[in-house]
């Protein structure tokens, strides 16, 4: 999705003409800051409910340089390359039993039973209300979109964060949560908005540490619990197994390891769609000296024949075909030649609008799959130059068919530099950019015409 022009100042607008909308990888928003992804499949297309980190308010009391969330947004994608923001479905002055000084709209959930979409996220309570503390509410409505309506009063009998909600074949509902470091699961009642009986404790994994996040799904009659354990310096996802919603849950691995970039926190949600299972999970792309400003991020997940989930290895490239006609942004790479290549914002000042790739070495390349092209005969590509620099693009490999060659430069301004192309064969083919020649060249984006 390409960058509201509100977000940067007045001498970044005019670039922004000129900048590309980082689709189909990853983040998956690159305009706002967004985190604790629960991705859902309703009416055909994949709806993602994370929450919104924003920077402290002029107004704000709360512990300094931490979590500061007020609303939630949702967006959603049919093909895992375009989202679409449908703004704020909910507000933290919407809700009337939740503290109005407090900015704790944390995690959230939403699923859908018997015509109605319940929408599950957390706030902090007024004290002389509701005895204070996070506490979980739900917000009705009829669209996956809203609008959705909070409910008087939250979950009675339940405090905590980070719901989750997993709906079984026969239709029972069940909500955990986290905590005190601990994770929790209930019954919910038909009406989705009560608990039958009381909250029950997953005591049976490994304690050292945090736990928080649960979300919990079904396949071929497993039942898997993922959540986050911050067992060392930061978190990682894991994941246990059961033959029942409602557990023994039996610790079963590590779905991600612990960031590389060192982002504190991670969260989670894990779906089916169009045949294939995706991991969604968030990192600090867009703030790397700042961890409460997340984004969201989206890969490919598997699983072993005996069920096991297979370790996903975190990519820039995401899921999801990109189309040649489109700004590609090589800089959320597939592969690179390692030495020679480096990736930076555009401006370090505006993180909103993105990288940019340098090749600093002769022959270093940087490989972007699954492109899809089809009758193109031209290329574009936004770059820059102190000297006369040359890229050579080829397809699926760097030692894969010569498409073309485009001269850069010279200047330090960016601009256009477009080239002939040699037929490309209809269909998915990998992009590989190669530095031809001896000097640096920063690129932007590329695209066929």
């Amino acid at each position: 999705m390409k960058l509201s022009p509100h977000l940067l100042p007045a001498a970044g607008v005019a670039g922004l003409l000129l900048a590309a909308a980082a689709l189909a990888t990853n983040p998956l928003i690159t305009d706002q800051f967004t985190a604790d992804p629960t991705a859902r499949v309703f009416e055909g297309k994949i709806y993602v409910y994370p929450s919104h980190d924003i920077k402290e308010p002029p107004n704000y009391t709360g512990r300094p340089n931490w979590f500061v969330m007020e609303d939630y947004h949702v967006f959603s994608s049919e093909n895992l390359n375009d989202w679409k923001d449908h703004g704020v479905i909910l507000t933290r002055g919407d809700v009337e039993w939740a503290d109005p000084n407090a900015y704790a709209m944390w995690a959230p959930d939403c699923v859908f039973k018997d015509g109605k979409y319940y929408f599950y996220f957390p706030a902090m309570a007024r004290a002389q209300e509701n005895g204070g503390g996070m506490r979980i509410g739900i917000a009705v409505a009829d669209k996956p979109t809203g609008p959705f309506k909070p409910l008087a009063t939250p979950i009675e009998g339940v405090k905590g964060i980070d719901p989750g909600v997993f709906i079984d074949k026969d239709g029972s509902a069940y909500l955990y949560w986290s905590a005190k470091d601990s994770l929790f699961v209930a019954k919910l009642k038909p009406n989705m908005i009560e608990i039958e009986g009381v909250p029950q404790a997953i005591d049976n994994l490994p304690k050292k540490g945090l736990q928080e996040g649960p979300f919990a799904f079904e396949r071929n009659g497993i039942y898997y619990l993922t959540y986050p354990h911050k067992e060392n310096q930061i978190e990682r996802l894991e994941y246990a197994t059961s033959t029942s919603p409602m557990g023994p849950f039996k610790w079963a691995g590590v779905i991600l390891d612990e960031s590389a970039s060192g982002c504190w926190t991670v969260h989670q949600s894990i779906l089916e769609y169009q045949g294939q299972w995706y991991l969604f999970y968030h990192d600090r792309d867009l703030s790397p000296s700042f961890d409460k400003h997340r984004s969201i991020r989206a890969d490919k997940l598997s699983f072993n024949a005996d069920g096991g989930i297979q370790k996903v290895t975190p990519t820039l490239r995401g899921v999801g075909l990109v189309q040649a006609t489109s700004q590609i942004q090589i800089d959320r790479y597939s592969e690179t030649s390692g030495a020679g290549v480096a990736i930076s914002f555009l401006d370090d000042a505006i993180p909103h609008a993105g990288w940019k790739t340098t090749f600093q070495g002769a022959k270093s390349w940087v490989r972007f799959n699954a492109v899809v092209f089809g009758a193109q005969h031209s290329i574009e590509v936004r770059a820059k130059g102190a000297g006369k620099g040359r890229l050579e693009i080829r397809l699926d490999n760097q030692d894969g068919p010569l498409i073309g060659r485009v001269k850069v430069g010279p200047g330090l301004d960016w601009k256009i530099a477009s080239a002939a192309v040699k037929k490309i064969p209809a269909g998915v083919h990998d992009l590989v950019v190669t530095q031809a020649g001896t000097e640096p060249v920063d690129v932007d984006w590329v695209s066929f015409r």
